[in-house]
């Protein structure tokens, strides 16, 4: 094994979004950085890329009528996304690397010594253990933009955020889909109230949804694949897509050579995205633990370069980011939803929002908060859903209280604004400042 004489200041393993946020954030501040990428760099750059323009097609053939061409993945790919960071001196390994000490890793039978090493390995794609799956091709939401033909027929297994989206858009772009999910309904854990009328826009695109149909048995169906489902029903289409969620790609990195812990969700860290075994190491992304159900690759990476290169004691917020599904119209959940507030012991107050009718269709947003007013969660349906979700993440990481949401300098007429306003209706919240109580003051007394 050759081995290289100087030791790194920081060692990354992947170069996905936080893999090349982190890289950012060490050539910044003037390290030695080298960064090991098997695959394309950028891999969940190019597939957000990629997603991006199929649901920007889906959007124009949703409004105009007219069914364009298939958007290809090299049309979104981009191009070198590492020249900028090789002009700054980041050394690219293109291998895999895998631990071989605490403060060593190895790759193409090269020994890396390092200061610091950042896991930002991202995640892969879960296949479930069905019967004759292994005899059947099948395809993931990865590699469906690379198919050559156009698909006729998607049977799309999973109900989560992603198998939405792709199925939405497909049906939309004129294919037949069927989405197949065990569970009782699409989207659990999403505030079911709005899950329903998305349910509805889903059928009015051509999405036929198979909720509560356990897969059994998968099998050849001519040129096809066929499902059986469990009470004997079955289902013949071109192409099979599993799309049921992802689990973060560790198995190839060693970790035990590395003393570093993990689960079966991501590395175990401390607040810091710090490893709890080995305080060389860091884990960014998809591939830290955190505890919650979604990563944000530029908090992580702020985080990590805060305490990492300044020794700041950085923490991640304990408000997951919100989790969206980039439907039409769009589906935002901040947090808990009213049965999850209510299973953690909270009684808590409910304020629907109805919306002015969208583009495609019905509107509305849910907001959840506790008796004082603070936010326990929110969903919003509606199409620019993701934007007016940020402002209520915002919110409740700063534990602002419904009036005080109500009270932010917002555009009028926007979306945002229209659900800040109504926020302020949430009870047991008081004006932030005193000369705003001192009015109020002034105008029960003339009642």
């Amino acid at each position: 094994m050759a081995e290289q004489k100087a030791t790194w200041d920081v060692a990354i393993i992947g170069g996905g979004g936080a893999g090349l946020a982190v890289a950012a954030a060490c050539l910044e501040s003037g390290q030695r950085v080298v960064l090991f990428e098997r695959d394309a760099p950028g891999g969940s750059l190019r597939q957000d890329l990629a997603t991006e323009a199929l649901l920007a097609a889906a959007r124009g053939a949703a409004l105009s009528g007219r069914v364009p061409a298939m958007p290809r993945q090299a049309e979104a790919a981009g191009g070198d996304l590492l020249a900028p960071f090789r002009a700054r001196g980041l050394e690219v390994v293109p291998a895999s690397a895998h631990f071989i000490a605490p403060d060593r890793l190895e790759a193409a039978g090269r020994s890396y010594p390092f200061r610091n090493a950042v896991i930002a390995a991202g995640r892969a794609p879960l296949v479930p253990d069905l019967y004759g799956l292994a005899a059947v091709p099948w395809l993931t939401p990865e590699s469906l933009p690379v198919l050559e033909e156009s698909p006729e027929h998607l049977l799309i297994l999973g109900g989560e955020a992603e198998a939405v989206e792709i199925a939405q858009a497909h049906a939309l772009l004129g294919r037949r889909v069927s989405l197949v999910t065990p569970e009782p309904n699409i989207l659990p854990g999403q505030e079911l109230e709005l899950v329903v009328p998305l349910r509805e826009a889903l059928r009015r695109a051509g999405v036929t949804l198979h909720e509560n149909a356990a897969v059994l048995t998968v099998e050849h169906a001519g040129a096809g694949v066929a499902l059986l489902l469990e009470g004997g029903a079955r289902l013949e289409g071109s192409h099979l897509v599993l799309a049921m969620g992802h689990a973060p790609r560790l198995a190839p990195l060693d970790l035990p050579a590395g003393q570093v812990e993990a689960t079966a969700r991501g590395v175990t860290v401390r607040e810091d995205l710090r490893s709890t075994t080995n305080r060389r190491v860091w884990a960014a992304g998809w591939a830290a633990d955190t505890g919650l159900p979604a990563a944000a690759a530029g908090q992580h990476a702020a985080v990590v370069a805060d305490g990492m290169l300044r020794g700041l004691r950085a923490r991640l917020s304990q408000v997951a980011p919100p989790r969206l599904v980039r439907s039409l119209p769009a589906l935002a959940q901040l947090s808990m939803t009213e049965a999850e507030a209510r299973a953690a012991g909270h009684d808590p107050q409910l304020l629907r929002v109805p919306l002015p009718d969208g583009l495609f269709g019905l509107e509305q947003a849910k907001l959840v908060a506790d008796r004082q007013g603070r936010l326990l969660g929110a969903a919003v349906l509606a199409e620019r859903a993701g934007e007016v979700a940020a402002l209520l993440a915002l919110a409740a990481d700063q534990g602002l209280t419904g009036a005080e949401i109500a009270a932010l300098p917002l555009p009028h007429g926007t979306l945002a604004a229209s659900i800040a306003r109504a926020a302020g209706n949430l009870r047991g919240t008081e004006f932030p400042s005193p000369p705003m109580r001192r009015i109020l003051g002034v105008l029960d007394r003339w009642k």
